[in-house]
């Protein structure tokens, strides 16, 4: 995800490589920095004094342990922005220095097309500024919208686990093709761009999905046929469960001891 941020901020043109700096233990994960012109260090103290903004991109039972290498190195001219599912302000609060800015975003992997889907939550030390710097930020790389934080798990079941669902249902739909003859290539092709489009619509017309579904179906027709089938499979309450399902799980990810 880290990656895939960084990449996106670089290509959306609002951040220069050079400005980014990036720690990790796992030399391959440095080396992706590298490759792209950014920093790279094994040192996150070394990320906390080479910036002003500093993103918290670890999976949650790692973020006390690099909250506590750059503690020292936290100023008042630092925002800490952070990514990690589940873990509260207060508990980032609690393990940075007094005072401490802090904002909590749930993006998702399609930042690094331009594509994300974001929320954005401010603690009470950051201002409205520092939210609007990081709602600017991942505007740049797609949608970003500003939440209460209790809705942040909410945020992480829909668009932060979301892109999985849409793949699956991309890859469905490709294996449909191919069991009504086409070839898997055309398939996939054709589906990934019918999902494509079918979220531009939504977003384009401002008209509501239901409403745009309505529009294909002509009476005794093809498409209301397959959704019939769709009904019957239990399709929507599907999705609802696994939105459901991954948004408790980032609850539980943010209670002390999870993992």
């Amino acid at each position: 995800m880290a990656t895939a941020m960084a990449k996106g901020l670089v290509v959306a043109g609002v951040v220069k490589a050079g400005n980014i700096t990036a720690s990790d233990t796992y030399e391959g994960c440095r080396q992706r920095f590298t490759e792209m012109g950014a920093v790279s260090t094994e040192s996150n103290s070394v990320v906390a004094k080479n910036s002003t903004v500093v993103f918290i991109a670890v999976k949650p039972n790692d973020v006390a342990a690099v909250l506590a290498s750059i503690k020292d190195d936290l100023t008042a001219e630092h925002l800490v922005v952070s990514i990690a599912a589940g873990v509260t302000i207060a508990t980032l609060a609690s393990l940075t220095p007094e005072g401490t800015r802090i904002v909590r975003v749930m993006p998702n992997t399609p930042c690094l097309v331009q594509q994300v889907a974001a929320g954005v939550a401010k603690g009470p030390s950051a201002t409205e500024a520092d939210q609007a710097l990081v709602i600017s930020l991942f505007s740049a790389m797609g949608t970003a919208l500003a939440v209460p934080e209790g809705k942040l798990d909410a945020v992480t079941g829909l668009s932060g686990s979301g892109p999985a669902y849409g793949y699956l249902a991309i890859e469905a739909l490709a294996d449909g093709g191919v069991r009504a003859g086409l070839p898997r290539a055309v398939a996939l092709k054709l589906a990934a761009q019918t999902m494509l489009g079918a979220a531009t619509m939504v977003l384009s017309t401002g008209k509501h999905p239901g409403q745009l579904k309505d529009e294909v179906c002509s009476p005794g027709g093809t498409t209301i046929a397959g959704v019939h089938a769709l009904e019957t499979a239990g399709f929507r309450a599907a999705l609802m469960d696994a939105v459901v399902a991954a948004s408790a799980r980032a609850a539980e990810l943010g209670k002390p001891g999870s993992a």
